[in-house]
């Protein structure tokens, strides 16, 4: 997985990385369906931790870093890997993507 800069969004460094995500297929099936239950305010602030909540886009900058985070820890078989909180990174994920401007998304062919 491409690792992700700081610098300000253009739509192309975050979109290359969750179109190029490679993860099991069950926890994406997870991800899919917790979709209906998601809540920007309640399930992002607590995910990230933060008083205000950022713009979509630096969400998913912080919310791809904390996916990639956790992929390395459930990839080599480490005991402290929370299936759980990956399960609700990927909802998120998939929450905030769904915000960002559709010109963006169609352009990166995820819509």
């Amino acid at each position: 997985m491409s690792q992700l800069g700081t610098t300000a969004f253009d739509g192309t460094d975050v979109l290359d990385t969750l179109q190029s995500l490679r993860r099991p297929r069950l926890l994406i099936r997870a991800a899919r369906a917790g979709m209906t239950e998601y809540r920007r305010d309640r399930d992002l602030r607590k995910l990230l931790r933060m008083a205000a909540l950022p713009a979509p886009a630096r969400a998913l900058d912080l919310l791809l870093h904390e996916e990639a985070r956790l992929n390395q820890i459930r990839t080599s078989g480490d005991a402290c890997y929370n299936v759980a909180r990956h399960v609700l990174v990927m909802i998120a994920i998939l929450g905030e993507a769904r915000l960002l401007p559709r010109p963006v998304i169609a352009a990166a062919g995820l819509i």
